[in-house]
């Protein structure tokens, strides 16, 4: 969305909220110096990715194998599922699993393999294809009973397991900044890009009811917040 914008025009200022590496996505020169139109905030979702599956683990302890769920369309979300999830995964002994979903007809297919697979966990990635899709994915999850960590808050208020990642609340406070600063005159160029500082771990305690799961009391506690 923010590439497609870009691309529109080379003078009106974007603020960017999300994403994973603006710099190797092309949307800015440098965090320090964006130098275009595009500031904003980035999310560090790639970075977050084995922080996401050692809370995954401790959870669900039984967790060995994580299906994880991607598009083409990213480049990044390849790369994340193809070399970063994996090496954390080794360190955690589980195995990963990479099922690409090609588009929104693609989804049945996948959730029937994975029926017949029966992962330990799922793991989906960001990404317009997973986010419109978001519902079916958690419909899934829950029917399968299959614990799921998302890297997206709206899917775990969806009746998604768990969540962990940047407070989007915070982020989106940040965003404010941005644009005030650009109205009162500063330009995108010149306003670095932030990486967030405050996160949050979500459980969605009806799910885990609903899946029949029993979560460590000592992760529970470490929860920002429980949906209850």
């Amino acid at each position: 969305m923010i590439q497609a914008a870009k691309n529109a025009t080379k003078t009106i200022p974007i603020v960017m909220s999300g994403g994973s590496d603006p710099v190797e996505a092309g949307l800015v020169e440098s965090l320090a110096r964006p130098g275009g139109n595009v500031t904003g905030l980035t999310n560090l979702n790639r970075e977050l990715g084995g922080k996401r599956l050692e809370l995954f683990k401790e959870a669900v302890p039984k967790v060995a194998r994580v299906a994880v769920l991607y598009g083409t369309a990213s480049q990044g979300r390849v790369l994340d599922v193809k070399e970063v999830l994996p090496v954390a995964a080794r360190a955690l002994r589980l195995t990963i699993q990479p099922w690409e979903v090609r588009g929104t007809d693609d989804f049945e297919r996948v959730f029937a393999a994975l029926n017949k697979q029966r992962p330990d966990g799922l793991y989906p990635t960001g990404g317009t294809l997973m986010n419109a899709n978001g519902k079916r994915i958690v419909g899934f999850a829950i029917k399968s009973r299959l614990p799921s960590m998302y890297v997206n808050r709206v899917f775990v208020d969806a009746g998604g397991l768990m969540y962990y990642g940047a407070d989007l609340a915070d982020s989106y406070r940040r965003v404010a900044y941005y644009v005030d600063r650009i109205l009162k005159g500063a330009k995108p160029a010149d306003l670095p890009v932030e990486q967030p500082t405050k996160f949050e771990f979500v459980i969605n305690l009806k799910t885990v009811k609903q899946i029949g799961l029993t979560i460590p009391p000592e992760v529970l506690a470490r929860a920002n917040k429980l949906i209850k």
